[in-house]
């Protein structure tokens, strides 16, 4: 007894293709120096300039003095673009100009660029074959134009080749995984291998390599490759914490901040300053040691803890450790909640400490109050809030205890 086997269902597959047509642009300019003198060489004769390629096809542009056709009694000058090497049905846009010597712009232009064309692109079916025009431009008023400039004409041509071709979409891809550098970096100095410099930062041992810091940081390949610092195998380092330099040197190998975010916010002992944190610690070394990259990361952080009472703070130390991102940030900040901010205890600190800070940031405040409309809707001047201890948005800001 024969077996009945369902038959598989058909797979519909979808493909796509594109067809895309263009052109191939050049340009040649052709120079006729000496006009007065090809005057009288015979109607149909021309000057020809040099080959020039476009869309790998071989170009000339042809000049006749005396016209090329005869009934018009070299009443005209004629150009034409002609096809100077082997080819069959070639489609091409054309474009002749002759040029304004004058510098005032006013150039004759014939093209078939720009404008919709009926019948298509001009087609050029062997060698020889021409498009231009036999009434090119009327000759007497050619000699007393613009356009001649001791004894000079200059035309212009641009040849557009038509080309098509067919788009289709890439059926086979092969993803590239993320750079895993970093990683690389961060095992070499996680097992010590091929380290050729300690630090000694308080006690605490440190091994690194001299090209990978030296690499990263300009103030440490000065130090190390400079003068004594070359032949140095240890150098202690007593004006930071070991925490610090670790950090500093997690992300000189890894390119990132250390993983532990609550190590960064934390501050060591029982200290409540901002300025204590390790963040803002690895703030000042990433300023020390010209690490630009370490020194907007730290900013980005710190832009999360921005508030009336910590702004003022931030500011300052923004402005500091060179930190332009972080302070603009916190003059805004600061300006869009003026009264409340002026009322914080680091506002006070300020004042006493930072002239030229609190002159930048009057100057923030004048630059905000431009942007509030005076037509009392919901935007406030930021020198309102003064009288009445709201911030820019008419809301009361209430200070962080």
């Amino acid at each position: 007894m024969a077996l009945e086997t369902e038959a598989a269902p058909m797979i519909a597959l979808t493909t796509s293709s594109r067809s895309v047509t263009e052109t191939v642009n050049g340009s040649h300019c052709f120079e006729i120096k000496g006009y007065s003198l090809a005057k009288g060489m015979g109607i149909g004769k021309h000057i020809a300039s040099d080959n020039f390629t476009v869309g790998g096809y071989q170009w000339a542009i042809y000049f006749y003095p005396d016209g090329k056709n005869l009934e018009d009694n070299s009443a005209y000058v004629s150009a034409f673009i002609s096809l100077a090497s082997d080819g069959a049905d070639v489609r091409a846009l054309f474009e002749l100009t002759l040029v304004d010597q004058s510098g005032k712009g006013k150039h004759k232009v014939h093209s078939h660029f720009d404008r919709s064309l009926e019948s298509g692109p001009y087609t050029l079916k062997y060698r020889g074959s021409m498009w231009g025009y036999k009434r090119f431009y009327r000759r007497t008023l050619l000699e007393t134009s613009d356009y001649l400039k001791d004894d000079c004409l200059k035309i212009n041509c641009t040849v557009g080749v038509v080309v098509s071709s067919i788009d289709r979409p890439i059926l086979n891809s092969i993803q590239v995984p993320k750079s895993d550098i970093g990683s690389h970096f961060g095992m070499l100095l996680e097992n010590m291998e091929g380290s050729d410099i300690t630090f000694d930062v308080s006690g605490e041992k440190f091994h690194a390599h001299k090209l990978v810091l030296a690499a990263r940081s300009s103030v440490f390949r000065s130090g190390l490759f400079d003068g004594a610092g070359e032949n140095k195998q240890e150098i202690v380092v007593d004006d930071l914490e070991p925490a610090v330099f670790k950090a500093l040197l997690y992300f000189i190998y890894t390119d990132n901040l250390p993983e532990d975010e609550k190590s960064l916010t934390s501050c060591s002992g029982h200290a409540l300053s901002t300025s204590e944190t390790l963040l803002v610690k690895l703030l000042a070394v990433a300023d020390r040691f010209g690490l630009d990259r370490l020194r907007i990361m730290c900013g980005s952080h710190l832009c999360k803890d921005i508030s009336v009472t910590s702004v003022c703070e931030i500011l300052a130390l923004a402005d500091r450790y060179h930190a332009k991102e972080l302070k603009a940030v916190c003059l805004k900040f600061a300006a869009e909640n003026l009264a409340a901010v002026m009322r914080s205890d680091s506002f006070e600190c300020l004042k006493e400490n930072n002239v030229s800070l609190q002159s930048e940031l009057l100057k923030t405040v004048a630059g905000c109050d431009k942007d509030f409309s005076p037509d009392g809707g919901k935007t406030r001047s930021v020198w309102a809030q003064l009288s009445d201890g709201g911030d820019s948005t008419g809301r009361r800001v209430r200070q962080r205890n």
